[in-house]
């Protein structure tokens, strides 16, 4: 059994063949799309953060939507750059929307990745310190909001408060019990995965890693998982660790499918470089008849390795369209795994 949920980047563009020409559009179709999902017995809903682009940025008041709109499904990021962060203001924010979630929350965070802009997060109004690198930046906001969701005083009362305050020192608020547990982190390394082990952090792996070897993708994604597993044992946690992958499926169920998605079933692994001097390793894509499916998706190592699934989704093709795509994963190729 696996948990399988979507990702949507969010994507819009004043375009004929998309669904979702403005960011009303993409919002509120998320709302939709999610909200379909569960209906179908999808068992979450993620979204992917991106600034300075025509795609979602800003995440919480789309979940704390959701949530009040769902009653069961997991709601997610994939992933939040924390370069942007203010990680006291996020933890306010994700506590009023994991409480209106009632607790479904899974918040997939990062040190963030190549962006729209150069140096994007200095217009939010941040920069690394002086011997630090953004990345540095990144991870150590990413500690300071796990430090802070654990709910613990902090800060100095005021001796002549507008409101009473309880003894001792505050804490931010609204305080979600249990949000900390369920904060992921996304790895691109067998490094990164192994730190976000150490602090407790559940690994989002996604279609792409740092290609550390020269295997298949899936295979280095498999191996990222046992490095972080092993990690996670020595670190002594003593709750279960998940690990979500992220894989771009597509079931061929009639013409309109092969059309949008048949140039896909030839498709294999990609190397570029996200970053100068970073080589990267792209998983493919899959696309095809479910009996082919079934076959194809037995031999990733990687998804054998994760205990959810998110399958990407063209958010831009509509609602319909993509529970279509999504329904046909679960009722034609999940069975046929042992998934469902």
């Amino acid at each position: 059994m696996k948990k399988i949920g979507f990702l949507s980047f969010g994507h819009w563009s004043n375009h004929p063949a998309y669904q979702a020409r403005t960011a009303s559009d993409t919002l509120l179709q998320s709302i939709d799309l999610a909200v379909a999902a569960e209906e179908i017995g999808l068992d979450g809903a993620y979204f992917r953060v991106h600034h300075f682009a025509a795609q979602l940025a800003s995440p919480f008041p789309l979940l704390a939507a959701i949530g009040a709109q769902t009653s069961r499904i997991e709601i997610g990021t994939g992933v939040i750059d924390m370069r942007y962060e203010n990680p006291l203001y996020m933890v306010e924010d994700a506590g009023a929307a994991d409480i209106i979630s009632g607790g479904r929350l899974q918040l997939g965070i990062s040190r963030g990745s190549p962006e729209q802009v150069i140096d994007g997060w200095r217009y939010f109004g941040y920069a690394p310190e002086e011997g630090e690198t953004d990345a540095d930046m990144g991870r150590k906001k990413a500690l300071q909001f796990l430090d802070q969701l654990k709910g613990v005083g902090f800060a100095q009362p005021n001796p002549f408060p507008m409101f009473p305050n309880p003894p001792g020192l505050l804490r931010l608020e609204p305080h979600s019990e249990g949000l900390r547990d369920r904060i992921w982190w996304g790895a691109a390394s067998n490094a990164t995965a192994e730190w976000a082990a150490e602090k407790g952090m559940h690994l989002q792996s996604s279609t792409l890693k740092m290609d550390e070897s020269g295997k298949p993708f899936h295979i280095q994604q498999a191996e990222q998982i046992r490095v972080y597993k092993e990690a996670w044992k020595k670190a002594g946690h003593q709750r279960e660790p998940r690990v979500s992958v992220s894989r771009s499926i597509f079931a061929l169920m009639n013409d309109q499918d092969r059309y949008f998605f048949g140039q896909d079933a030839k498709g294999g692994d990609k190397i570029g470089n996200i970053e100068k001097g970073k080589r990267a390793i792209f998983g493919r894509s899959y696309a095809g008849e479910p009996d082919q499916l079934i076959k194809e998706l037995a031999q990733d190592e990687a998804i054998q390795e994760a205990d959810t699934l998110l399958l990407t989704i063209p958010n831009t093709l509509g609602v319909d369209y993509n529970i279509h795509i999504l329904s046909s994963i679960l009722e034609h190729v999940a069975p046929g795994l042992g998934w469902r």
